[in-house]
């Protein structure tokens, strides 16, 4: 239900939004990496304008997963922390040799 919606509100609008973005700007655009000499042809590509969009669009989103994955380390390694002791208590109690059972107790018959 919760994916339903989210697809629905957030994703649906976005695709509608970045579909428009794309045909609005297939224009191509120079984009060059030598500041100093903007027309070195060897330094420049000439790229439709949605293209550096989806690209800058798929560059926050992998440095934003790599900081949000690098911020929670400490709660991943929190968590094999405690697995492993859960692990190993289970061993100990397999290993352990079982109780007998106490005999019943039984209470005065009135």
């Amino acid at each position: 239900m919760v994916n339903r919606f989210l697809t629905i509100v957030i994703l649906v609008p976005l695709a509608i939004i970045l579909i428009a973005l794309a045909v609005a700007n297939r224009g191509a655009q120079p984009f060059t990496i030598d500041p100093f000499n903007p027309g070195n042809p060897v330094l420049t590509v000439s790229w439709p304008l949605f293209v550096y969009l989806f690209l800058a669009f798929a560059l926050g989103l992998l440095i934003g997963s790599a900081v949000t994955w690098l911020r929670q380390g400490r709660y991943r390694k929190q968590a094999r922390r405690h697995a492993e002791e859960a692990r190993s208590l289970r061993e100990d109690i397999a290993r352990a040799k079982p109780v007998p059972p106490r005999p019943a107790i039984s209470g005065p018959s009135h």
